[in-house]
């Protein structure tokens, strides 16, 4: 089961995560996997799955009806197809190993409810470029761009089926402009901000393939409150992972 250097994360609920190094997840994948709830019973996606930390969370809180979780390294789906495994959830997970610029024909078209992805925040050419290949493909738009991810969503959504996202803040523009090239309509947003008095960060981000224009700004999520600790919603989003960890 376990080859060097990796090690479980239990999520709660009986789930667990296979991860290692290079292939693990932060609390930006958390809060993603939170706002794109309620998931059962729906067909959904995870666009560039990594370790698959979102379908897993997915399972833990409500299952949808079926998960495809997309990835295109070699690695990231061995732990990917062995975490399915391990939770025995075969039946309700698929691993495909494929660039995401490229499922026609791969995946059915028009027939997905939801999409997400957590998807590289920088552009190529900004900061630092690791050496590695699988944390460089993760953090850098070397893979694919922001726009082949909303295009990539575009076409598996149904009409009213929704892309989830979380980003930087430094890229919103672009990726609302993503959406809409993409026939993408930006309608539910939240920022996330370390503490009340500290800047946004990041921002949570749902599209919705054919909809109409209105953005809903919902409230600010805090990650911690004034003494520090976690705040109220953030220990409801971490919920049992969080126990399991201490």
């Amino acid at each position: 089961m376990f080859r060097w250097g990796e090690h479980l994360e239990a999520l709660g609920n009986g789930v667990s995560v296979l991860v290692n190094e290079t292939h693990h997840f932060g609390t930006d994948t958390i809060l993603l996997a939170d706002f794109c709830l309620p998931v059962k019973g729906k067909q959904a996606v995870e666009l560039g799955a990594g370790c698959g930390a979102i379908s897993m969370i997915w399972l833990r809180e409500q299952p949808p009806a079926h998960i495809t979780a997309v990835e295109i390294q070699e690695e990231a789906v061995d732990l990917l197809r062995r975490t399915v495994k391990y939770n025995e959830k075969e039946e309700l997970v698929t691993v495909l190993r494929e660039d995401l610029r490229q499922l026609q024909g791969k995946l059915p078209m028009g027939a997905m409810d939801l999409v997400a992805c957590n998807p590289p925040y920088k552009t190529v050419g900004a900061g630092l470029v690791n050496a590695e290949e699988g944390k460089r493909i993760a953090r850098h738009e070397v893979a694919c761009t922001i726009e082949d991810v909303c295009l990539s969503a575009a076409g598996l959504l149904k009409y009213g089926g929704s892309l989830f996202l979380c980003h930087r803040v430094e890229r919103m523009c672009d990726v609302i402009e993503a959406m809409r090239e993409a026939g993408l309509e930006p309608k539910r947003m939240r920022l996330v901000q370390q503490r009340a008095e500290k800047p946004a960060k990041l921002f949570l981000l749902e599209g919705k393939k054919g909809g109409r224009p209105g953005l809903v700004m919902e409230p600010v999520l805090l990650i911690e409150d004034e003494t520090g600790a976690y705040s109220g919603e953030m220990k409801r989003i971490y919920g049992s992972y969080r126990k399991e960890q201490e």
